[in-house]
């Protein structure tokens, strides 16, 4: 399958264009080093990504991807206030592009094609991370989880980019690791490709049903050229 109709494209960022998880293990970790609490793995901190900071700090205290229904606010203000302070001071030291993205991404631009990123990731981390790999002049506009008050997967960021863009729906194309990525585009009546490589809990993204999936981001330039 190719797509011959589109003109913007949206991208995810997190475990779609970017493998964060290295520098938000470090961030949760140290929290939890912080508060007094056990630390955990990078490989089972993995699985907490792609809700935003908030779910992901509620998750670390939680011990578990199911967050516990008895946490504490007081402490989890205290927690995300330290977490939040932490990774913006190494929001970009481990954190990598996944094989491909630069070369693709710079391809897409070339052919024409306008590009943004609606992520679930606060909205300050997002160019520092853009300006520290070098990614920053790819991107027309960003928008974060606390851009708008709702975030994926609700699809009111992606019709949002769509409306600042002046682009339509029909035109547009959501790509993305998550089943937040794929329900929004589809609540927002946009296709979709899902990426197989990213943070999905564990989960194949091809259960939520995208127009493709691929398994390599290059694969993005025969599927639009």
């Amino acid at each position: 399958m190719k797509f011959s109709d589109k003109e913007l494209l949206l991208f995810d960022f997190d475990g779609t264009l970017i493998d964060s998880v290295p520098d938000l293990a470090l961030a949760v970790n140290h929290t939890l080093v912080s508060i007094d609490r056990p630390t955990f793995d990078e490989d089972i901190i993995r699985l907490w990504v792609g809700n935003g900071a908030q779910t992901l700090v509620k998750r670390a205290l939680s011990g578990d991807r199911e967050i516990a229904k008895d946490i504490d606010e007081v402490l989890f203000e205290k927690a995300l206030g330290i977490f939040l302070e932490f990774y913006a001071n190494n929001v970009c030291v481990n954190t990598t592009l996944y094989s491909g993205v630069k070369a693709t991404l710079q391809e897409l631009k070339k052919l024409g094609y306008r590009m943004s990123i609606v992520t679930n990731k606060p909205y300050d981390f997002i160019e520092p991370i853009l300006i520290g790999l070098d990614l920053e002049n790819i991107f027309e506009l960003w928008i974060g989880a606390d851009s708008l008050k709702l975030k994926k997967p609700n699809p009111e960021p992606l019709i949002y980019i769509c409306e600042k863009c002046d682009v339509d729906i029909e035109q547009s194309l959501m790509i993305g690791d998550s089943k937040n990525d794929i329900l929004a585009a589809k609540a927002a009546k946009m296709d979709s490709v899902g990426v197989s490589y990213g943070y999905n809990y564990g989960e194949d993204i091809k259960e939520y049903k995208p127009e493709i999936v691929i398994d390599d981001i290059e694969e993005l330039v025969k599927i639009l050229a």
